[in-house]
């Protein structure tokens, strides 16, 4: 089994930035592509970002496109999310998650592994 645990949300101002941290432990030998989703209160969860293994390729939401970066630590078995000109629209519960495939994707159905979720709040 995989272990993954989000950190790093909090209550920022519209403008500010906040970056998230996963990090996964246990059979980490099977993640492969890696992504971040985020679930807005009455909202079904949304793709964010994703990542390859190696950090090679990398996919957005259109949403956020040009404000957010991905990247990830193998060597710490760890992914991150770098959100900068945050928007009140940005709120919700970050989701890291990860799959075995090398290829990326942004269904969240075609991912294996799931962290609990870190809450990012984005004040007017």
């Amino acid at each position: 089994q995989v272990q993954l645990v989000e950190s790093g949300g909090g209550l920022v101002q519209a403008g500010g930035s906040l970056r998230l941290s996963c990090a996964a432990s246990g059979r980490t030998f099977s993640i492969n592509s890696m992504g971040w989703f985020r679930q807005a209160p009455g909202k079904e969860r949304e793709f964010v970002a994703t990542i390859s293994w190696s950090g090679g390729i990398t996919y957005y939401a259109d949403s956020v496109k040009g404000r957010f970066t991905i990247s990830r630590d193998n060597a710490k078995n760890t992914v991150y999310l770098q959100m900068n000109s945050l928007k009140p629209e940005d709120t919700a519960v970050y989701y890291c998650a990860a799959r075995s495939f090398s290829r990326v994707s942004s269904v969240a159905g075609e991912y294996d592994y799931w962290g609990q979720g870190t809450q990012v709040t984005v004040s007017s």
